[in-house]
């Protein structure tokens, strides 16, 4: 059984096959160091308003040192993400980070804007849930812009609850327990 966990761990560490529900292949595995330069190609294929989204500020383009933070953070806690299509280019990028008595995890997901609407995002989300699940979460979170209508209908379908965010009135956290 150990062995078996073990192996579902280190597949999301590597490169792992996923295909949405509407046949997008996607190529999974954790962001690298050298993945830079095509991580900030594939961040100006992102549209302002899903930037936004997913760093909840006003970015209008991803900083090297942003980048640089998605890709070293690859530790016990957190992991970053990588999509790509079957011809190597970035559909997607993740986030699972989690709190450090490794309870609850949150989750985040910015995906190229042509691609959007193909089921990418309930694919990665629903990979996150079960990653987090298998690294023994309890809970899973994300924090969303009320107005990011699209992920909270997701994450709502996905037995997400909504709660309010103290003091922050535009955002809303969505959590699911999972153990």
């Amino acid at each position: 059984m150990v062995a078996a966990i073990e192996e579902n761990i280190m597949t999301i560490a590597d490169t792992e096959l996923l295909v949405t529900r509407q046949g997008v292949r996607l190529h999974v595995r954790r962001a690298r160091v050298e993945d830079e330069t095509a991580l900030a190609a594939f961040f100006t294929h992102v549209s302002p308003e899903d930037l936004r989204f997913r760093f909840l500020t006003g970015v209008r383009e991803v900083s090297h040192e942003r980048l640089r933070s998605m890709i070293d953070t690859n530790d016990r806690h957190t992991e970053s993400l990588i999509a790509f299509a079957d011809d190597g280019s970035i559909l997607a990028a993740a986030m699972l980070a989690g709190d450090d008595s490794s309870t609850t995890a949150e989750a985040a997901i910015a995906i190229r804007h042509d691609m959007k609407r193909q089921g990418i995002g309930w694919t990665l989300l629903d990979q996150l849930v079960e990653h987090a699940r298998r690294m023994g979460y309890r809970t899973i979170e994300a924090i969303e812009d009320r107005e990011n209508r699209s992920a909270i209908m997701i994450e709502k379908e996905m037995g997400f609850e909504p709660h309010a965010v103290e003091g922050a009135p535009m955002l809303v956290l969505l959590r699911r327990h999972i153990a």
